[in-house]
């Protein structure tokens, strides 16, 4: 159902029931799923795939052009999954040469006045407070919780399950299922409350538990630890995404505590 005083382009694809409201401006290349609903003043630029039973609430900006000077105008898209709100005055940009797309994924929530940036890639049932700001090629694992007006600095990865304090700054990568705060950034204990409500057994919250031991509180540095985890602790799903997500980390870990 469109409004009246909405424009959207002739060659954009847009499912029979998407409600779109008053001025909202949808352009070309731009595709939208059944069951979304667009708010008013929201601007859908080329671009654009959105995804089934979304909000996109109003003033927000989808698909924008990158904030990056190497963009060139090549024809790039920003992604967003199913059933995800974007609430009020966000905005997405779509990718660049460097990946060619932004995804946001699934069952997330965006709320007011955040940015994801450029080629950005945010996992599913991933949680932002108002005003947090992701620079460009972050990764942001699924069901990461991040707590309002904090800064992401580009290229860093956010693990899964992470817990990122309120208006944290955050210049290196946070290993998953860890809870993150301070000024600089440090490991601040394992997310046992959000594991626990995501069905974590009491076995598994404390074989984290005792990874992060060597990681950050046995005074090794984390070669040595991750050598000490797999020869000692026993191979589980969580301990060897662990060990892979600190091996991988190109900006390093945060630190443990001060």
């Amino acid at each position: 159902m469109k409004q009246p005083l909405a424009y959207v382009h002739p060659a954009a694809k847009i499912a029979n029931n998407v409600v779109i409201d008053p001025f909202v401006t949808i352009d070309q290349n731009v595709e939208i799923g059944e069951g979304t609903r667009i708010g008013s003043n929201v601007t859908i630029l080329e671009g654009a795939r959105i995804g089934k039973n979304c909000t996109i609430c109003s003033g927000a900006v989808i698909s924008g052009v990158p904030q990056d000077l190497k963009f060139r105008g090549e024809e790039t898209v920003a992604i967003i999954g199913d059933n995800t709100t974007i609430r009020e005055c966000a905005t997405v940009n779509r990718g660049t040469a460097s990946k060619g797309k932004t995804v946001v994924g699934s069952n997330c929530l965006i709320m007011a006045y955040c940015h994801v940036a450029h080629d950005c890639v945010i996992g599913d049932n991933v949680i932002m407070s108002n005003s947090v700001q992701v620079a460009g090629e972050v990764v942001i694992d699924n069901y990461a919780v991040i707590g309002g007006g904090a800064l992401i600095h580009q290229f860093s990865h956010i693990g899964q399950h992470v817990m990122l304090q309120g208006g944290a700054l955050v210049n290196k990568d946070i290993p998953p299922y860890v809870k993150a705060g301070r000024n600089p950034i440090s490991y601040a204990g394992i997310n046992s409350i959000g594991l626990r409500r995501r069905g974590f057994s009491n076995e598994q919250i404390r074989d984290i538990q005792e990874i992060f031991r060597y990681l950050y509180l046995s005074g090794m540095n984390n070669t040595d630890a991750i050598e000490r985890i797999e020869a000692e602790l026993p191979a589980t799903k969580e301990r060897d995404e662990i060990i892979l997500f600190v091996r991988n980390s190109k900006r390093g870990i945060i630190r443990g505590y001060v």
